[in-house]
């Protein structure tokens, strides 16, 4: 029988919690147990793929095309698992579902309310995801913090959950935050002491509590958590920040969790094999040679808005054994004067992607500047679209060249809506998402760093190259990479005799691991190494 742990919030938000969530993920995993995650989130939208990035930071795209979450990423990357839909359910999809049965006359005229049709359907929701992917460990985190309104319905569901399916199959970790006073010196308990009686005035009696810290926490502590929150005190485990997440699956896993739920749930497991994620965190933590890299952004105010860009880059740079040193770089900033000096010390640009016409003069000056001065650049969807439009622009020598998405009425619309979008007038779930296929051009740098014939990438756009000018802009040097199977999409651009200019309409960021970096960003960073700038110089051989 499937086994399931769930993970609540206490404090305050940001606390960690999908970190944590992902590293029992990766602890179980180590041990030979299929996993499988979810995240509940408590907000009333449907998914986050309208919602700003500044409200909700990275929108993550799975493979069957969901906008989701990012502790998504995080639970891929540290598990390396392709989640599903199954794997992010909001209250918003809830109420839908629930007043669409109404609508129909599903519930034959009874009246509807949170318990039991609400929980009940988010029930079902759970249940789900282990069907699905035929998981042993269902391990499903619940957004937001306990004492939120909104989450209550989620908390009263997985309170359900223990009677539904049995003491033994069901287990509550409970991740708090224990502040530091700086006047008494010292790390407080007592709001994890309330945020723990919270939880056990609406019935869920966690088994295990994560204590979140940014200072050692004493033993004492820790017997005084275990005794006023009603848990064994190997039960309580100290979780010190630290500055490399994925040294957190390692910490938790010393400090006996892995073997706590192993016993908790009665699963039968193996050994802990955690040997190459050690290695690899040790390889984090050795001091390297850095590199500088440009993220030209919308969004750089919110780095969360990026973070799937970040680890990838993070990855590519361990893999080329450097540390990497990212300048955020706001793409507006970039539209004054004389700006793209800030970009004289980097050794490689990096534009991600992003909707409206904000910023964007900014970031096609970006990709001009890595034209010109031939530094390496990597263009991520839009960042793809602004090498298109930035290359036609020098092309045809003229500042007309545009995407319909930012000027209507360009004369030369090189990126232009895919012919299937016009129709569309919802915004929510209608973009070409999820997993596509692509065929390499044999001989271009997309397909020497893929080494493959065909790949699949995860999509989420509109816009899409104009094919009216693909004759044109290859004889102008522009290069494609790589095309739909049918050859009717352009899903990579670069440009002739550069050492490194690489546009696709695709998110690899997506697919990128710690333990195996994604091909693109593997080939921009090896280029970008290769890059001197002023005051730089490679060691001589001795």
């Amino acid at each position: 029988m499937t086994r399931y742990v769930f993970v609540t919030g206490g404090v305050v938000s940001s606390v960690g919690k999908g970190i944590a969530t992902a590293s029992i993920g990766r602890i179980l995993k180590s041990r030979g147990i299929s996993v499988t995650l979810q995240k509940l989130d408590p907000y009333l939208n449907v998914d986050p793929g309208t919602m700003s990035p500044y409200q909700h930071g990275e929108v993550f795209v799975t493979e069957d095309g969901a906008e989701t979450d990012l502790d998504l990423g995080h639970y891929e990357r540290f598990t390396d698992e392709n989640l599903t839909q199954a794997s992010n359910v909001t209250s918003g999809q809830i109420y839908s579902g629930v007043i669409g049965k109404e609508r129909r006359g599903d519930f034959l005229g009874g009246t509807i309310q949170v318990v039991p049709h609400v929980t009940d359907r988010m029930k079902q929701e759970i249940l789900k995801v282990a069907e699905v992917s035929k998981a042993e460990v269902v391990i499903s985190e619940i957004g937001g913090t306990v004492g939120d309104i909104e989450a209550q319905s989620f908390l009263e569901a997985i309170r359900q959950m223990r009677v539904d399916l049995g003491t033994n199959n069901v287990m509550y970790i409970h991740v708090t935050l224990l502040p530091y006073i700086s006047a008494s010196e010292e790390v407080k308990t007592k709001p994890t002491q309330h945020s723990v009686k919270e939880l056990r005035s609406i019935g869920i009696q966690p088994d295990v509590i994560i204590c979140r810290s940014d200072y050692p926490v004493p033993d004492g502590h820790r017997d005084k958590i275990a005794l006023f929150c009603n848990v064994e005190k190997k039960a309580v485990i100290p979780l010190i920040t630290v500055s490399n997440i994925y040294e957190v699956p390692l910490i938790l896993d010393e400090a006996g969790l892995g073997d706590y739920i192993v016993d908790r749930l009665d699963l039968q497991a193996g050994e802990p094999n955690l040997d190459e994620w050690r290695t690899m965190v040790e390889r984090i933590k050795t001091p390297k040679e850095s590199i500088s890299i440009a993220l030209v952004g919308k969004y750089v105010q919110l780095k969360d808005s990026y973070i799937s860009v970040r680890e990838a880059l993070r990855h590519a740079a361990l893999a080329h054994d450097r540390d990497v040193d990212i300048r955020w770089i706001d793409s507006e900033e970039l539209e004054k004067d004389g700006a793209e000096s800030v970009l004289d010390e980097v050794q490689g640009i990096i534009i991600p992607g992003g909707f409206g016409h904000r910023g964007i003069e900014g970031m096609i000056k970006a990709a001009k500047y890595a034209r010109i001065n031939r530094v390496p650049y990597l263009g991520l969807c839009l960042g793809m679209h602004v090498l298109v439009i930035e290359y036609a622009r020098h092309v045809l020598d003229s500042c007309e060249p545009n995407s319909t998405e930012f000027a209507t009425d360009t004369c030369y619309p090189v990126i232009d809506l895919l012919p299937e979008q016009r129709s569309v007038e919802e915004k929510g779930g209608t973009m070409r998402l999820g997993r596509y296929p692509c065929r390499m051009i044999g001989g271009t740098k997309s397909a020497v760093a893929y080494d493959g014939d065909e790949v699949f990438e995860r999509h989420r756009h509109r816009f899409e190259f104009n094919n009216d000018f693909r004759e044109a802009l290859e004889k102008g040097g522009l290069v494609i990479g790589g095309v739909s199977p049918d050859g009717r999409l352009v899903e990579i651009a670069e440009v002739r005799d550069h050492p490194w200019m690489v546009g696709t309409q695709a998110h690899p960021e997506f697919l990128s691991r710690p333990n195996r970096p994604h091909p693109l960003f593997c080939g921009f960073v090896g280029a970008s190494k290769e890059i001197l700038r002023d005051g730089d110089q490679h060691t001589p051989p001795i």
